[in-house]
């Protein structure tokens, strides 16, 4: 046992969604550097997951598979977590990453934009972490299980302009609640709530909304994609921590 009842990673098989790309790259890249064996998870990013997964594989021999699937069809869930089984014999650990975000303003909500940010925001961590549970709870570490999902600090201080994303965010934070309750005491359930840590590539916040964001974080800056794939590692390790949210915001929600 290491120190903080923090337990070793070593050979863990995690599976990671929404794992080429961005935040969700950099989990993968912090798992797998403590020994943990990686399942990424895309949607449409097959080459960049291809060659991430390519590169693990390259470090350490069989430490890397990808699946494709479009998490927002439920029944395709258990035949993913069917394929990471077939091929390691059990899943140790989920890390519920992918998401969408985008602004919906009151009055223009529609079906589509529904069922794209509550269908990856919500949905599809509730049917993906109930697809794993069993295979979860048999989990041979101490802790056993562990579920880790990607929230956000506005599940609980709403982003104006962002009314569906931030009551998405909202019900997965309450989600992590629940399964924590529901999934005791076998598997473990957290979340890690980042702010600022990097902007949509799509440009939806200029420069000045940038700044602003920046100004009301104690420490001033940005956090890296890094700082949120350290906190998962440890909810990953931390066998005596359930139920929990980390706000990994630079101190942002402290004073909004």
């Amino acid at each position: 046992m290491t120190p903080y009842s923090l337990t070793p990673l070593h050979d863990r098989v995690i599976l990671v969604t929404g794992a080429a790309r961005r935040v969700g790259s950099a989990i993968v890249r912090h798992l797998h550097g403590q020994g943990a064996r990686i399942v990424l998870h895309c949607r449409s990013a097959r080459a960049e997951a291809d060659a991430l997964a390519g590169a693990l594989n390259g470090a350490r021999i069989d430490s890397a598979m990808v699946v494709q699937a479009d998490l927002l069809d439920t029944a395709q869930l258990p035949a993913l977590v069917a394929a990471v089984t077939a091929r390691y014999g059990r899943l140790d650990g989920l890390v519920n990453n992918a998401s969408s975000f985008y602004p919906t303003a009151v009055g223009e909500i529609n079906e589509t934009a529904w069922q794209d940010l509550v269908g990856s925001n919500f949905k599809a961590p509730l049917f993906l972490a109930q697809a794993a549970a069993r295979r979860l709870a048999t989990a041979d570490f101490p802790g056993g299980g562990c579920v880790v999902n990607i929230t956000d600090i506005h599940a609980e201080r709403p982003l104006q302009g962002y009314p569906l994303y931030s009551a998405a965010k909202g019900a997965l934070l309450t989600l992590t609640r629940a399964l924590a309750v529901e999934l005791a005491p076998e598997v473990r359930v957290n979340a890690v709530a980042p702010g600022p840590i990097l902007w949509p590539d799509d440009g939806q916040l200029d420069d000045g909304s940038r700044a602003e964001i920046v100004r009301h974080t104690l420490l001033k800056r940005e956090g890296t994609p890094e700082d949120i794939a350290g906190a998962v590692a440890f909810l990953m390790s931390a066998a005596y921590i359930t139920g929990q949210v980390i706000n990994v915001d630079g101190g942002r929600t402290a004073h909004l």
